[in-house]
């Protein structure tokens, strides 16, 4: 993953997460990039076409897969530490492990907790094992 993180940023974007997924009986093995001034499809295709053939000798899952390299998202998984610096003041969904859901505004993260500011104002703290999945989501 080394090697696929650097040709991403020789790129000029970042590596934000990859994930193995089936769809229609399609196994998917999926990167998502992000960068400063944002995700074009022609970054997309070209850090495809420079990836394909690498991970074609090192397959990332055994079996026929399909590549995709696109952007996370405007609502896209909160993962890991970078994740949630990078979200502080976006709003957020965050399901716990008791199965409770928060919404609201990530307000701060300091690496063992969030706070997250909700519609009605109030303020929570929540320890980051607490969380079964985060991401970010948009007010349509």
């Amino acid at each position: 993953m080394e090697t696929i993180k650097n040709i991403i940023e020789e790129n000029g974007a970042i590596f934000y997460d990859s994930e193995i997924v089936s769809e229609s009986g399609i196994r998917i093995f999926r990167i998502f990039i992000t960068a400063k001034d944002g995700i074009t499809l022609d970054l997309c295709a070209k850090i495809s076409r420079i990836i394909s053939p690498i991970i074609d000798l090192n397959p990332p899952v055994s079996g026929t897969y399909t590549l995709e390299v696109s952007s996370p998202g405007i609502e896209r998984s909160l993962k890991s530490d970078s994740h949630f610096k990078g979200s502080i003041g976006e709003n957020v969904k965050i399901k716990l492990i008791n199965t409770d859901k928060i919404i609201g505004k990530l307000n701060s993260y300091d690496g063992k907790s969030l706070e997250i500011i909700e519609d009605d104002g109030q303020t929570r703290k929540i320890n980051i094992e607490d969380i079964d999945k985060a991401r970010t989501y948009y007010k349509w």
